[in-house]
């Protein structure tokens, strides 16, 4: 079960769309392929740039990509890499609305941060022609699958930077995500300054309630498939152990490779912590409030939960952008409050 996003997002491997009809078209745009290494190490994969602005290297799970020159067609079509644009100045030509939200594909924490709508690109299925006839210099996609062919792809219709080594599955920080853009777009210190302003955020946000420190939480969601929880490594669940949360044992127990784990009926007790937080994905809210087998759990009974019902507080917390974070936290910590003591 997926319990990350409607429809699109589903983290296990699944079968990109066949690519041969646009095979004559990726061959021609190859010259403008990236420079790929074989040696991650060359920089910091925690970090996934290397300082300075051109030519600029980013570290990535595919080697080094270097870009030459200051990218002005950008597509940017990983969870988050449009706004990460839209934050340190770039403008899009392309990118992937996975929540999605419509319109430009981005939440009103990026409201009028475009000058014009980017062509909107598909989420795990990208239409790589529509891709290549944007003629972009630069492709994002850092925050994605890590799926080889995907971004072999990719690369042939310009340098492409992908996920960092360790960050597939879409387990990448907002942090990472901000580095290496900024790095990609040759503004690493852009970058440096919206990373500390926000870490900052969130330092108030967890001096302001030390009652946070230590509680255990459950970080979950329900789709048409069923219920699941996040493990760390995600965003959702780094926002909360931010604020000095301790992500439920129980559910980290049950880790995998993927970013959250399914929960059955039969299982719901999973979902017991200190506090229990719960998004409604492409169905009402009352789906999962108002189930029996919820309000059995016992943070529920005790009245220790929290399940979204307002969209944007829901998307602002899935997104997990340097921009949407923000949002998140100026939304969602109240709400936290109200239910710890």
């Amino acid at each position: 079960m997926n319990a990350s996003a409607p429809r699109a997002r589903r983290p296990r491997r699944t079968p990109l769309l066949a690519v041969g009809a646009v095979a004559v078209l990726l061959v021609g745009l190859s010259a403008c392929g990236s420079s790929d290494g074989s040696d991650s190490s060359a920089s910091p994969a925690s970090e996934g740039a290397s300082a300075g602005a051109f030519p600029a290297k980013v570290a990535t799970k595919f080697g080094e990509v270097t870009v030459d020159k200051q990218p002005k067609r950008i597509v940017a079509l990983g969870w988050g890499d449009a706004e990460t644009v839209l934050a340190l100045g770039g403008q899009p030509v392309g990118a992937s609305d996975w929540l999605p939200f419509g319109g430009e594909g981005v939440g009103p924490w990026a409201k009028g941060m475009y000058d014009e709508k980017p062509e909107l690109i598909g989420t795990m299925e990208p239409e790589f022609e529509k891709i290549a006839s944007l003629q972009p210099d630069l492709i994002l996609d850092t925050k994605s699958s890590g799926d080889q062919t995907r971004y072999d792809t990719l690369k042939k219709i310009a340098p492409t930077v992908g996920v960092p080594k360790g960050g597939d599955q879409y387990k990448l920080s907002w942090e990472q995500q901000t580095t290496m853009i900024a790095a990609a777009m040759g503004v690493p210190d852009k970058g440096e300054k919206l990373i500390a302003e926000t870490e900052r955020k969130f330092e108030a946000a967890a001096k302001a309630h030390p009652e946070f420190k230590g509680k255990t939480i459950t970080v979950g969601s329900r789709t048409s498939e069923g219920f699941g929880v996040y493990v760390g490594g995600t965003g959702r669940v780094d926002f909360v152990e931010r604020l000095g949360f301790e992500n439920s044992p129980k559910a980290e127990a049950q880790a995998g490779e993927g970013f959250s784990v399914s929960v059955s009926k039969e299982n719901l007790d999973l979902l017991d912590a200190d506090l229990t937080v719960m998004a409604p994905i492409g169905i009402p809210a009352t789906d999962i409030s108002g189930d029996p087998l919820y309000k059995a759990v016992p943070s529920v009974k005790a009245g220790n939960d929290i399940v979204f019902d307002d969209q944007d507080i829901s998307q602002a917390f899935a997104t997990d952008s340097v921009l949407s974070v923000s949002y998140a936290l100026e939304k969602v910590v109240p709400l936290f409050a109200e239910k710890v003591a």
